[in-house]
């Protein structure tokens, strides 16, 4: 069994696949082949591709991708319409799709009261991902993770949550909201955390800071914790790359059992490979 990268982006040629109108960032090429070629140095062999905010809801580029290396080895998480058509749901289901992102700006300040802002999409989509078995999956600040426990608890699809919720880990694992996030992720069966975008929630050197955030969800939580890179981790390429990525999990799981629970049995079940 192949360890799986459960949350990175490919980007093509600009002129075949063009981006959003309402870019966040400037991506850099990174094209499928040179994903696949730094996968297999680190013994990757399954994927998982999420759509990234560049391309808005054209999931083309992912899909061509997901197309070239094929279902055996990989699923996808779409961005799309929650009013989209049965029939669409239907496509990408057949193409490997398995599930539908709701992404918010990561830096996004505080402002209570925005998730009310999100129910129309999240419980149009909750009943679309249900009938599929497909997932949501929730990039969102630290802040608003906390805003959305009571609606991710009424929930009927599975969920994944990104970032290890997006708390800085500055603050610790014992931070008012991440405490109550711990509490959340240990009871409710159906919610899912990566481990991913340590760069995001560090300041520290060798994002030393975010080891007792990560062992903390994996110690609640060991059979629902999945890692990605986050490759080609558009702005901070110059800051990272994915082999000290992989590294840093070892310091995260130090026990090899539970590692390779993150990295083989736990996305096996979640993304039915």
């Amino acid at each position: 069994m192949s360890a799986c990268d459960s949350h990175f982006h490919v980007f093509g040629a600009e002129e075949r696949y063009p981006y959003s109108t309402e870019l966040r960032y400037r991506p850099p090429h990174a094209p499928l082949e040179d994903y696949l070629a730094h996968a297999a140095e680190l013994g990757i062999g399954r994927y998982v591709f999420v759509q990234p905010s560049a391309y808005g809801r054209d999931n083309r580029c992912m899909l061509d991708a997901m197309r070239a290396v094929g279902t055996d080895r990989c699923r996808g998480i779409v961005d799309i319409d929650e009013d989209a058509p049965v029939a669409e749901f239907e496509r990408l289901n057949a193409a490997g799709v398995r599930g539908v992102r709701i992404n918010v700006n990561p830096i996004k300040p505080p402002e209570p009261g925005f998730s009310k802002t999100m129910l129309k999409r999240i419980h149009a989509l909750d009943a679309k991902c249900a009938r599929l078995g497909w997932m949501l999956d929730f990039l969102t600040p630290g802040w608003l993770t906390r805003e959305l426990i009571p609606v991710f608890r009424a929930l009927e699809s599975p969920f994944s949550i990104a970032h290890l919720g997006m708390f800085p880990a500055m603050q610790g694992p014992r931070q008012p909201g991440f405490v109550e996030f711990l509490d959340f992720v240990r009871e409710c069966e159906r919610c899912w955390v990566k481990l991913t975008g340590a760069y995001r929630i560090s300041i520290e050197p060798g994002f030393a800071d975010t080891v007792p955030l990560a062992r903390a969800l994996i110690a609640c939580a060991p059979e629902r914790v999945i890692w990605g890179s986050d490759y080609p981790h558009l702005s901070f390429a110059d800051k990272v790359d994915s082999k000290q990525l992989f590294a840093l999990l070892g310091e995260w799981a130090p026990d090899l059992a539970v590692r390779e629970k993150i990295l083989l049995e736990n996305p096996r079940r979640r993304f039915g490979f």
